[in-house]
């Protein structure tokens, strides 16, 4: 298949130039801190956000960050990221420390003038999370996925979004909305959480509590747990 490398698409030698870098673990660490990043950014817009209904019922969130050179895609895309879920069998503890995730598809589109384009998922029950964590997963196949609703007071109203484990967001040219990402796969990222935990650890274990917070991950915690606070208050 003709395959052009996309925002965060990589070539072979760059896979091995990275290969390289992640034994300290270096790569992944700033995936996490920009992952942070992202979404602070789309957390801050006051009329353009995510929703806090969404916020407040979610068990995981996803964030798939751009890198700064972008290139068109020819076929397909190929993306890392982050995911955060709350701890506890009921998904409803403290968000845990982050687990490196992959995704793959042409569902991702090209980048038109070569921008760069963050991707953020949400993902809304029990049901989407185990998924995740237990094998990759194609989402409209595997896991139903929906075009999240936009805006701070906006609500997950529709059918379809209603019924859907994950609701996906994208944002390029600084510019935020819902999208479907049908088509699409995630995966846990193994190899990417031996390199920022120093060993092989298992997603379960993360959410046990049985890894070190990386400080970089300290952002995107914080933020997650102030949106909580935000919605208490309410």
């Amino acid at each position: 298949m003709l395959f052009a490398t996309l925002a965060f698409g990589q070539n072979d030698q760059e896979k091995t130039d990275q290969q390289k870098e992640d034994k300290s673990g270096s790569t992944e660490r700033e995936r996490v801190k920009e992952s942070g990043q992202v979404l602070k950014e789309i957390m801050q817009a006051p009329d353009k956000g995510i929703p806090q209904s969404v916020l407040d019922g979610s068990k995981c969130v996803i964030v798939l960050p751009s890198v700064k050179k972008a290139a068109f895609v020819v076929g397909g895309s190929y993306g890392r990221g982050v995911m955060t879920c709350r701890t506890g069998a009921d998904y409803k503890g403290p968000w845990s420390a982050p687990i490196m995730m992959a995704s793959s598809s042409g569902s991702f589109g090209f980048q038109a003038g070569g921008e760069a384009t963050d991707f953020v998922i949400i993902v809304m029950n029990e049901g989407g999370a185990k998924s995740l964590l237990k094998s990759k997963v194609k989402l409209g196949a595997d896991a139903s996925v929906a075009a999240g609703p936009v805006g701070r007071t906006a609500e997950a109203s529709t059918n379809a979004r209603m019924q859907a484990q994950m609701l996906s967001y994208s944002r390029a040219r600084g510019v935020f909305g819902g999208v479907s990402l049908s088509g699409a796969t995630l995966r846990v990222d193994g190899d990417a959480d031996k390199s920022l935990y120093g060993k092989e650890v298992k997603p379960e274990e993360i959410l046990q509590g049985k890894v070190t917070m990386p400080p970089e991950a300290q952002q995107l915690i914080a933020d997650l747990q102030k949106s909580q606070g935000v919605s208490a208050q309410e």
